[in-house]
């Protein structure tokens, strides 16, 4: 079989499999497009179905979490962990907790998660997990109760061996202290089974900072490689939690101003330069709406809605949620003169908002790529748990940005080598694949 008839396929394949799975649909479309020259030159992976093996997850759990609120009253919500691929390590990926949260959303975050953990050079498969409860507006005690209960059942399924789960939406060090306390509990074992734990029982420094850090280094690498800097530029960021506020930081760090920062409601516009103390004291500390931002500096502004892509900018660091940039969007981002897109989200370009930044030339650093720092510095944590070590913040730093440094540089190389030059989707896509494809091929058909 031809090598696009093939990809062509497992994708048609796909789709009669998961026929309600949009996101997942989506996310297997943007690689597949990318794969069609690997099959070409290695026919090998076509007789050993290397690509109808790697879309569909080793395993799929979905369970029912039962927890109590404060007034007594029984709540159930639904919980998840796609086992994605271990062909290079136990399963890594983060857990997210958001009403959206479906099957179809966590396989789009475990399939990109194989390519992202493959980006890291480390030794870590994709997994991806998570619940529809909505942590904003219950107790410490509701969100306890609740983290415990997920646990009791999660538990099962995962060890530092098999499967480390981490922090991504709704899941920030309470979660995980919750979650971890339990998992101790029930399993007696104190081991490192999860990524984002405090520092005061086995949580890694730099961790925080570590998927906004690593998207800037990433951005700072596309620059470096046609002669710019962050230096004075104009940078627009999407959200306000955690790789939002350290994007920002590490932008500020190298000359550039971050004029916005948004969440569900609305978006700030600053034009002095987002203020970093105020937007950590909001969200990190009150946990309060960004709405709060404009009572500590009235000369910013407020707007309700979404329209932070409309802000001109150099540089756009969507980091909220996927599908925030659409077609419309990006070509606002185009005429208002952006050089440069980094996805510090996870998958938060549509496949037309990719194909008009590609089509312009702007230089676009995709999520799998982009912002594999903080999985990379929660692999990091792993093999800290498992000396009973602990690195500098210092030491942690430079390893996040060596590995953001290679990962740029291997997908520079394979988009060269595969006919497409500055095209950082492709190249990331096959070199992601490469190293699980052949991993996959000398472990035979498992």
């Amino acid at each position: 079989m031809e090598a696009k008839q093939y990809v062509e396929k497992v994708f048609e394949d796909l789709l009669k499999r998961n026929p309600d799975q949009a996101e997942f649909q989506q996310a297997a479309k943007e690689v597949f497009s990318s794969l069609v020259p690997v099959f070409e030159k290695h026919p090998e992976y076509i007789k050993e179905g290397i690509l109808d093996r790697i879309v569909e997850p080793e395993r799929q759990i979905m369970f029912r979490v039962p927890w109590t609120d404060d007034n007594g009253n029984v709540r159930v919500n639904r919980g998840f962990r796609v086992q994605f691929n271990s062909a290079i390590g136990p399963y890594k990926g983060g857990l997210r907790f958001h009403p959206s949260v479906n099957l179809s959303i966590i396989k789009f975050l475990g399939f990109e998660q194989i390519f992202k953990n493959s980006l890291t050079g480390l030794p870590i498969g994709g997994g991806k997990g998570g619940s529809d409860f909505d942590p904003k507006g219950k107790s410490d005690r509701e969100i306890m109760r609740f983290c415990q209960s997920f646990m009791t059942e999660l538990s099962r399924y995962i060890g530092q061996d098999m499967d480390v789960p981490a922090g991504d939406i709704g899941v920030g060090g309470r979660e995980i202290g919750y979650m971890y306390g339990q998992y101790k509990k029930i399993k007696g074992l104190y081991e490192g089974v999860l990524t984002g734990k405090g520092l005061t029982y086995g949580g890694s420094l730099a961790r925080t900072e570590a998927t906004g850090y690593g998207l800037v280094y990433f951005v700072d690498e596309m620059l470096k490689g046609k002669g710019l800097s962050f230096e004075g530029k104009r940078v627009v960021v999407s959200g306000a939690g955690n790789v939002a506020i350290y994007a920002i930081e590490k932008v500020h760090q190298l000359g550039g101003k971050v004029v916005s920062c948004s969440d569900s409601n609305g978006y700030i516009y600053d034009e002095n330069g987002i203020n970093l103390d105020t937007l950590k004291k909001i969200k990190e500390v009150e946990r309060k709406r960004l709405t709060e931002y404009v009572k500590y500096h009235p000369e910013a502004k407020y707007t309700e809605g979404k329209g932070v892509w409309n802000i001109p900018c150099d540089i756009a660091l969507p980091c909220a949620t996927q599908n925030e940039i659409n077609e419309e969007d990006a070509k606002t981002l185009v005429k208002n003169g952006v050089i440069a897109v980094g996805e510090g989200a996870n998958m938060p370009s549509t496949l037309e908002a990719i194909d008009v930044f590609l089509n312009n030339k702007v230089l676009f650093g995709p999520a799998k790529a982009a912002n594999a720092g903080g999985v990379a510095v929660s692999a990091l944590e792993m093999s800290q748990n498992s000396m009973r070590y602990s690195w500098t913040f210092e030491e942690v730093d430079a390893k996040l940005k060596d590995i953001m440094k290679n990962i740029y540089e291997n997908s520079v190389k394979c988009a060269n080598e595969y006919g497409c030059e500055d095209n950082y989707v492709v190249g990331a896509n096959i070199a992601g694949f490469l190293k699980v494809a052949e991993a996959m091929m000398v472990q035979g058909i498992v």
